[in-house]
């Protein structure tokens, strides 16, 4: 390589922008279709069950009793059916990605009140 085209590359790749991304300042949008996480708002459940039936992982656990409800993100799949078939429609699907595990995470809630 002569002294030439070192001083050519080094004068292109000062004038240019970098190829990456500086990740933690910039980050990338989802795609349309990413599947990110599952959210879940417990003042709208009804505890009616039919996530925990139509899950096919069993990464969601309902207790209409003790009216609790818990994910596991471990398991979880992220196919959605939880999210077409709940009726209050208090699950939803985030496009953000969830935060990596560093070991098994099980997400609960409690409804401490009734809901009007």
């Amino acid at each position: 390589m002569s002294w030439f085209s070192i001083s050519a590359l080094v004068t292109r790749s000062a004038l240019h922008r970098p190829a990456t991304r500086l990740y933690p300042f910039e980050r990338r949008t989802p795609y349309a279709k990413t599947r990110g996480h599952i959210e879940f708002k417990i003042n709208d459940c009804t505890f009616c069950t039919v996530c925990a039936v139509k899950c096919p992982t069993g990464a969601i656990v309902a207790s209409k009793k003790d009216k609790t409800w818990a994910i596991d993100h471990g398991l979880c799949i992220l196919c959605g059916n939880c999210v077409h078939d709940c009726r209050e429609g208090c699950i939803t699907q985030c496009r953000e990605p969830w935060p990596p595990m560093r070991a098994k995470e099980v997400i609960s809630y409690r409804q401490d009140y009734e809901a009007p």
